[in-house]
C-alpha cells in the first residue's frame, strides 16, 4: 500500500540556535494506519504537529500525504491544502461557543462558499449521531468536555480528509470519555482511510494505535 503519510530528511532549528530541534530521516505511514507520537515537555512534539499540518514549513525535507509535498508549498497553497485534506482535533477543542453542534461541525463548509450544500449538512448530522451526539441543535457551550470533544472529531471528519492529526485530545478529559475519544479516533481512520498522528502523554490511547514512537533528543524513534 502506498503511504499516505511520507516525511524525508525533516529538520527544524529556531533562529539564533546552532542545533536542529529534531531531524527525522524518514517516516512513512500507510492510508487506514495509525501512529502515536510521545515525548517529554520541549522535545518539538507541537512543532512536529504543526510541520506535518502545514502550519510551519522546515527548514529542510519533505513532508508528503498521499504524494503531495507540503513542505514546498506557498503559504496560500497549504492554508488551501489544509482546508480539504486534513482533519486537526486539538486538547482545548477550538469550537465556536456561540453556535450549536451541527454549525461547528459546518464551520470548514464555509471556507469554500457561503452556504454549505445539502449533502455537507446531511454527512455533518450523520457524523454527530457517528460520535453519538443526539442533539446536533444543543450550543456547544453547554456541552461536558467529552461532548465538545466528540463534536471537534466530527467536524475534522467532515472532508474525509485522508490526514487525521490529534494534538493532545485525551489530555483533558476523564478516563470514561478519554476511552470514547480513542475509540472513535482510532475508528474513524480505519474507515475513512485517513493516517492518523496522534500526538499525546496518553499511554492508553497510544496502546490502541498501530504503532508507536518517541521525539526525544532531536530524533524521533519507534517504539
Amino acid at each position: 500500500m502506498s503511504a499516505g503519510l511520507s516525511v524525508d530528511g525533516l529538520r527544524v532549528r529556531f533562529r539564533g540556535e546552532t542545533a536542529d530541534l529534531f531531524a527525522i530521516e524518514a517516516l512513512t505511514l500507510a492510508p487506514g494506519a495509525s501512529l502515536g507520537i510521545r515525548g517529554p515537555s520541549g522535545a518539538g512534539k507541537t512543532t512536529l504537529f504543526n510541520c506535518l499540518a502545514g502550519i510551519e514549513t522546515p527548514q529542510a525535507g519533505r513532508v508528503a500525504w498521499r504524494g503531495e509535498n507540503i513542505a514546498a508549498l506557498p503559504e496560500s497553497a497549504r492554508d488551501r491544502w489544509r482546508r480539504r485534506a486534513v482533519g486537526l482535533v486539538f486538547q482545548d477543542f477550538h469550537l465556536v461557543d456561540g453556535l450549536d453542534a451541527l454549525a461547528n461541525v459546518l464551520l470548514p463548509a464555509h471556507f469554500g462558499r457561503w452556504r454549505p450544500a445539502a449533502d455537507e449538512r446531511e454527512r455533518a448530522a450523520a457524523l454527530l449521531r457517528r460520535v453519538g451526539i443526539t442533539s446536533p441543535r444543543r450550543e456547544v457551550a453547554l456541552m461536558s468536555r467529552g461532548e465538545r470533544q466528540r463534536v471537534a472529531i466530527a467536524r475534522a471528519l467532515l472532508h474525509r480528509p485522508p490526514a487525521l492529526l490529534a494534538d493532545e485530545p485525551t489530555a483533558s478529559l476523564d478516563p470514561e470519555h478519554r476511552a470514547e475519544v480513542a475509540t472513535l479516533l482510532t475508528e474513524a481512520a480505519r474507515e475513512t482511510g485517513a493516517s492518523l498522528v496522534v500526538f499525546s502523554h496518553d499511554l492508553e490511547l497510544l496502546a490502541r494505535l498501530d504503532r508507536g514512537a518517541e521525539l526525544r533528543d532531536g530524533r524521533l524513534t519507534e517504539a
